[in-house]
């Protein structure tokens, strides 16, 4: 019998919750310190929600 690892889904940087696999999410780098990866969520990305990088604490839309 196989070993069963549970599955972590990646969470939206601006309302924290779990991205589904195939959504239209989106992910780039920090525009500010470039080494945080930001990931938005299809529902942020569309409404133009806040982020803020936890390193930096840059802001963006």
């Amino acid at each position: 019998m196989t070993e069963r690892l549970p599955l972590s889904l990646t969470t939206c940087t601006s309302c924290g919750k779990p991205i589904p696999p195939g959504s239209k999410s989106t992910k780039f780098p920090c525009p500010s310190c470039g080494e945080i990866q930001i990931k938005r969520c299809e529902k942020c990305r569309k409404f133009g929600r806040n982020y803020k990088c936890p390193k930096c604490s840059f802001t963006g839309p």
